[in-house]
């Protein structure tokens, strides 16, 4: 992937893209998740199948900045659907928006496998409840691809 200097976020996802997905707490206890905020749409919950995602909005997109990493991601609001498929397993889930994240600026190169099915930058932060269904949450990372539900 060529890096953008572009300061303006993509206007579209044209296709299904492959990077990290990771997991987050917010909002009620759940699983190994105490009590946080609801998260920046104010409906987050650690037990609902839901995401955050590092381009919800302006102000979201100045945090994260993942053209920094060369890479391109729609903007897409609280509640848009998403599929995350773990490449390790071909496992999927559909969750919604529900947050501002991952910092994937902060995680450039980063790469995760499993065997020799590699992924780089993290792109997806999904809740515990989701994460769980396409991995264990003691992995942490794992290489996917998102495309639109």
């Amino acid at each position: 992937m060529s890096r953008s200097t572009s300061p303006d976020p993509p206007a579209d996802l044209l296709g299904p893209v492959q990077g990290e997905v990771s997991w987050f707490c917010c909002g009620t206890a759940w699983g190994p998740c105490s009590s946080t905020g609801k998260g920046a749409c104010g409906t987050c919950n650690s037990g609902s199948m839901q995401h955050a995602w590092p381009n919800t909005s302006d102000a979201c997109w100045a945090i994260t900045r993942p053209d920094s990493c060369g890479v391109g991601l729609s903007r897409r609001t609280c509640g848009f659907r998403h599929r995350t498929t773990a490449l390790c397993s071909g496992v999927s889930v559909v969750t919604a928006i529900a947050d501002c994240g991952p910092q994937t600026d902060l995680f450039c190169g980063e790469r995760s496998c499993c065997g020799a099915t590699c992924a780089d930058n993290r792109l997806i932060d999904l809740t515990p409840a989701a994460y769980s269904q396409i991995a264990s949450l003691s992995t942490g990372l794992r290489p996917c691809e998102i495309s639109a539900a």
